[in-house]
């Protein structure tokens, strides 16, 4: 794309110099900027009249708990659909988001144009978005910078130019949104191709022919005639941190001064063991409890809270210990690394829906996990299985990858594309918008 015929020096360091008849204007004398206030009166049931409280996770589509006010005063901010948003206190300050119809939450204030027909203002404010971010005050918690915010200049081109450039972007981003959406969905067919790959291979083997017995569970079904079904407990032993040897943050050390402490959040989306953000226990702690301590060739599966996580400790870690979220599996009589896919099988997941608290801190006892019944080829097969599993795992990890490379590549381009023509590099006055 070419750029304009002439420019000048902005005066703004993050944009550098702008086509030469464009303006600019602090941002507070462009836009109304009104920060929400939480209701007084929340419920959890939608009754007549009421309206939705729009947390962060409301907007984002993944809400933990969905509220609702019925409340009217003056300090009460409703918004309607795809009215903008910034999020002005939390982890994520300074990200811009566009509105769902209900009240806004106290940890965000609505920015409305005074006067504009187009959404030029919501492609600047993306681009806008990291700098904002940067300047973000708090030890703790961080806020946007008000006086930053409104203090920074907003881009002014012609009117009817706000309005190429908007459509134009909307087009460019609506076709990288919906390749990225492909991208997205074939991801979560490789997702399903390797559950279902992991299923068939440790309930029925690899072998289409052989001659099937009912295995005696219900959600399992059929299995080969000649393997066995039984509990964990009769092929592990199962250790947790229980009673006594529980712990709390006192007991929590710096690198150094204990042992390795592993709980649900240091096993990643692919069930691998990440100690990127460790913790540490004491090692008056940790020599306490020997019989939980983790070892090369141990398994390790969450019990509590975020239940069905398992990791297989492949390699010397140094010395580590669990959680109380967390049990150890010793001594395992099987092929561990074909127990490790079993657990990542949805017959497991399922078994955990079907048998856990179903409380605020979902669990499932040990008892219940040494009674859970799995299938047991014989030793050789188990081995073929697990050769199987790993090289069919390969190669959708590696097509994987490539897509995440690509989504990845999509969202970089969209990010800049959107700087460039916001900020005058590129003209796309002269664009068609097919």
């Amino acid at each position: 794309m070419k750029p304009y015929p002439a420019y000048k020096d902005s005066g703004i360091e993050w944009i550098g110099e702008i086509p030469e008849h464009w303006l600019q204007s602090p941002i507070k004398y462009l836009f109304d900027i009104k920060k929400g206030k939480k209701p007084n009166n929340l419920f959890d049931t939608n009754k007549e009249e009421s309206k939705i409280y729009l947390t962060m996770d409301v907007l984002r589509g993944n809400p933990k708990q969905i509220f609702y006010t019925d409340e009217e005063s003056k300090s009460i901010i409703e918004v309607q659909e795809n009215q903008i948003l910034v999020l002005w206190d939390g982890s994520n300050a300074g990200e811009f988001i566009e509105a769902k119809k209900g009240i806004l939450s106290s940890t965000m204030a609505l920015i409305s144009p005074k006067d504009s027909k187009n959404n030029f203002h919501w492609y600047f404010f993306r681009a806008f978005e990291s700098l904002l971010k940067d300047n973000c005050n708090g030890m703790g918690i961080p806020h946007v910078d008000g006086y930053f915010f409104r203090n920074s200049n907003f881009l002014l081109p012609l009117p009817e130019e706000q309005t190429q450039i908007a459509n134009y972007l909307n087009k460019k981003t609506t076709q990288i949104d919906s390749l990225i959406a492909k991208k997205e969905n074939l991801i979560q067919l490789l997702e399903e191709e390797k559950t279902a790959l992991i299923n068939q291979a440790v309930t029925k083997g690899l072998d289409p022919n052989v001659k099937m017995k009912e295995s005696g569970i219900e959600w399992l079904g059929e299995i080969p005639e000649y393997w066995e079904v039984k509990p964990v407990k009769h092929i592990a032993d199962i250790k947790g941190r229980i009673g006594f040897r529980g712990y709390t943050v006192a007991d929590l050390v710096s690198e150094g001064e204990g042992a390795y402490t592993i709980g649900a959040k240091h096993i990643d989306k692919e069930n691998k063991l990440d100690l990127s953000k460790p913790e540490f226990i004491s090692w008056k702690k940790y020599h306490e409890s020997p019989e939980i301590m983790v070892k090369k060739g141990d398994l390790l599966l969450t019990q509590r809270g975020t239940l069905g996580k398992v990791i297989l400790i492949d390699e010397e870690i140094g010395e580590a210990t669990i959680n109380p979220s967390m049990v150890l599996l010793k001594k395992i009589g099987v092929n561990k690394n074909f127990l490790y896919y079993f657990f990542n099988s949805s017959y497991f997941k399922k078994w955990i829906d079907l048998n856990n608290t179903a409380t605020a801190v979902p669990m499932v006892s040990q008892e219940q996990l040494g009674n859970f019944k799995i299938t047991v080829p014989p030793k050789k097969e188990q081995a073929m299985i697990e050769k199987y599993i790993k090289k069919s795992l390969s190669k959708i990890s590696s097509i994987k990858y490539k897509v995440v490379k690509e989504i990845n590549l999509l969202k970089e381009y969209k990010t800049t594309l959107i700087s460039e023509v916001v900020t005058g590099k590129v003209d796309v006055r002269d664009k068609v918008i097919e």
